[in-house]
C-alpha cells in the first residue's frame, strides 16, 4: 500500500527541525517507492514556509508543500486540504510536535487488510511538563447529555478514537465520509467527530501498540497561539456539536435537551461564562449543523449506545 505522511503546520519553526528527520527516517524504512510527504502551511508568521523549503530539500522521499497564503483556517481545514492533495492509499496524521520511531509503519499498515477497518492509532509517548505518559488509547462514555472521552488502559486494541496527530486512515473511507468537518475549527473534537462518524457507519478504530511515537505536548500550537478562555469556549461549543451532528438515538438526545437547563443554571451559578458563550456560539451555528447532520444521518446504520456500550465495563 501506497501510504501519505500528511502534516499540517502553523507556527512552528522551532519543532519541525527536531521532528521531521525521524519522519524521514520512518519513510525511508517503509520504502522510497511507496512513501510521500505532504504538509500544508496554515499561513504562518514565523519562518515555518522557509524551514519547510529547506527540509524538502534533505526528503528522502517526494515532498509536497501547500500554502495558505491569506488567513488562518484553522485545524480541520488545513487537514483536509492535506489530505486531499495526497496519493496514498493510507494517509498517515502526524502533528509537528511528533517524532515517531523508525518501524511505525510498518506495524500501522497491516491493519488494512480488514476492509472495515478506518483508522489505526499509534502508541504516543507523551512528553508532558517533567513526566511522559503512554497515551493512544480512549474510551467514550454518555454522561448527563453529552458524549465524553478519557483516556483509555491499554488492555486491548479497540479505541474509541484516533488522534489526527498520530494515526493512519484509509483514505478512500475518508473521502467518503467526507474527512474532518470544519465546524469545529479551530480546533478540538474535530477527530473524535471524524471516528465517531466513521463508527456509526458500521468502520473500526484500533490501537497499534508496537507503533510508537514521541510527542512533546509543551511545545504544541495550541499552547503557544491560543488564550486559555478560548480554548475552553471552543471546546464547550464542540461537545454541543458532537451531540448535534452525530447521536441519533432518541432517548440519549432526549437526556440531553432535559439535562440542558441544569447545565445552563449550573454555569450561570457558578460563574462559568465559558460554557455559556460555547452554548450561544453553538446555537448560532444551529443552522449549519442541523444541515450537515442531515447529510450524514442517511448513512449512520449503528446506534449510539452500542458503539458506547463497548466501553462500559472500564468505567
Amino acid at each position: 500500500m501506497k501510504v501519505s505522511i500528511c502534516i499540517p503546520v502553523y507556527q512552528n519553526e522551532l519543532i519541525l527541525p527536531k521532528t521531521m528527520p525521524a519522519v524521514f527516517s520512518a519513510a525511508v524504512a517503509y520504502g522510497k517507492d511507496k512513501t510521500e510527504i505532504v504538509v500544508s502551511n496554515d499561513n504562518s508568521t514565523d519562518n515555518s514556509l522557509s524551514v519547510l523549503q529547506e527540509l524538502k530539500k534533505k526528503s528522502p522521499v517526494p515532498f509536497t508543500i501547500l500554502t495558505h497564503d491569506t488567513s488562518f483556517r484553522g485545524f480541520a481545514r488545513n487537514v483536509n486540504r492535506t489530505v486531499r492533495a495526497a496519493t496514498g492509499d493510507i494517509i498517515i496524521l502526524l502533528g509537528t510536535d511528533v517524532a515517531p520511531e523508525k518501524n511505525f509503519i510498518s506495524q500501522l499498515i497491516p491493519h488494512f487488510d480488514n476492509e472495515k477497518i478506518f483508522a489505526v492509532g499509534c502508541v504516543n509517548h507523551s512528553d508532558e511538563d517533567t513526566d511522559t505518559t503512554l497515551r493512544g488509547r480512549a474510551i467514550g462514555y454518555w454522561k448527563r447529555g453529552f458524549i465524553f472521552h478519557k483516556h483509555g488502559e491499554m488492555i486491548n486494541t479497540h479505541t474509541f478514537w484516533a488522534d489526527c496527530g498520530s494515526s493512519a486512515f484509509r483514505k478512500s473511507i475518508w473521502d467518503t465520509i467526507g474527512g474532518l468537518q470544519e465546524l469545529y475549527n479551530p480546533f478540538y473534537w474535530e477527530d473524535v467527530d471524524l471516528s465517531y462518524r466513521a463508527q456509526k457507519r458500521g468502520y473500526l478504530i484500533e490501537l497499534e501498540p508496537k507503533a510508537v511515537v514521541t510527542h512533546t505536548h509543551t511545545i504544541g500550537t495550541i499552547k503557544k497561539t491560543a488564550k486559555s478562555d478560548f480554548v475552553k469556549q471552543t471546546s464547550y461549543r464542540n461537545q454541543f456539536f458532537m451531540v448535534w451532528l452525530n447521536v441519533t438515538d432518541t432517548d440519549l438526545l432526549l437526556q440531553h435537551v432535559l439535562w440542558l437547563p441544569y447545565h445552563i443554571l449550573t454555569a450561570i451559578k457558578g460563574k462559568n461564562w465559558l460554557f455559556i458563550r460555547g452554548f450561544l456560539l453553538a446555537i448560532l451555528s444551529l443552522p449549519r449543523v442541523l444541515h450537515e447532520r442531515s447529510n450524514q444521518m442517511k448513512y449512520y446504520r449503528v446506534s449510539d449506545k452500542k458503539i458506547l456500550s463497548v466501553f462500559a465495563h472500564e468505567l
